[in-house]
């Protein structure tokens, strides 16, 4: 049972690490990012994350298939 709850802090850590270079790296891009989503409607940013969702899914079926 450890095993898996240092699999999900793994992979929790990973993902601030990842959320965390874009805005580190270019800031304005992330501005521009925000302005983009913040003018979104809310389906379209469901269907969005549906799609991101789908996409870790499928890699996360690939690495550990």
């Amino acid at each position: 049972m450890d095993i898996i709850w240092n699999d999900l802090w793994a992979a929790i850590a990973l993902m601030l690490i990842i959320e965390g270079i874009v805005p580190f790296i270019n800031p304005g891009a992330f501005y521009r990012m925000l302005k983009v989503v913040s003018e979104m409607d809310s389906k379209n940013i469901r269907i969005l994350g549906a799609v991101w969702m789908g996409c870790g899914l499928l890699v996360l079926y690939w690495v550990r298939g």
